[in-house]
């Protein structure tokens, strides 16, 4: 197979970003209708997120996935399932995850949101986004930064703050499976590679940065995900 031209890169680096704008249009039109609310459940939330992206042909275009987890099911690590459907109260808190999948590219999209006015809660929700932004800055500040690096930045934000960094990597390489087990693919304290960088196909690397915070004293945790070096 041909290596990918100029063209070609742009082509997708165009696709990501359209994607990862479609998301969050479909995430403000969430907000916007009040869609998480006391009283429903994370499956009829999920349902409900679902059959909005269906009404609109721009969002029909691509093919997506959506999960919501809540409360004590906000603490779980990423990607688990939690161990049976919840009712989301007052008070609480809930992560939105939406998956585009726009020309065969994946453009992760995961936000926090607050129902009430927790305080710690609320307090979470305003740090993720910041230290998403903080990251990024460091991102673009070194362009010989490793994922090893990145990751240890990320660590000394969340401490700062008072949170613990949970998951087990602070996200990867756009296209990555699950189950690959290479290093380099992630932010991780394992990954000594540039984030800067061409992969096996010749196609230059781009990132999606996920925050996982928690709060291990009160059992609730945030996340924040979105494409790290395509603005």
């Amino acid at each position: 197979m041909a290596a990918p031209d100029r063209m070609d890169e742009r082509l997708r680096a165009l696709g990501l970003v359209e994607g990862q704008r479609m998301a969050q249009a479909l995430f403000a039109e969430v907000t916007a209708r009040g869609l998480i609310t006391p009283g429903r459940s994370e499956r009829e939330v999920s349902d409900r997120i679902g059959a909005l992206a269906r009404e609109a042909p721009a969002w029909g275009r691509c093919d997506s996935w959506w999960a919501v987890r809540s409360g004590p099911h906000s603490a779980l690590p990423a990607g688990q399932e939690p161990p049976e459907d919840r009712i989301i109260t007052e008070d609480d808190i809930a992560i939105v995850e939406l998956g585009p999948l726009l020309a065969g590219y994946e453009s992760g999209f995961v936000r926090t949101v607050v129902i009430g006015q927790d305080p710690h809660k609320r307090r979470l929700t305003e740090d993720l986004p910041r230290l998403f932004t903080a990251a990024r800055e460091a991102f673009h500040a070194d362009r010989t930064l490793t994922g090893s690096r990145l990751h240890a930045e990320i660590q000394t934000l969340a401490t700062k703050a008072g949170w613990t960094l949970a998951g087990r990597n602070a996200g990867h390489t756009v296209g990555t499976d699950a189950d690959d087990a290479r290093p380099d693919a992630y932010i991780t304290p394992a990954n000594d590679r540039p984030l800067r960088r061409t992969t096996g196909g010749g196609w230059q690397a781009h990132w999606l940065l996920e925050i996982n915070l928690l709060d291990e004293h009160r059992g609730f945790g945030g996340s924040h995900m979105e494409l790290l070096d395509l603005a």
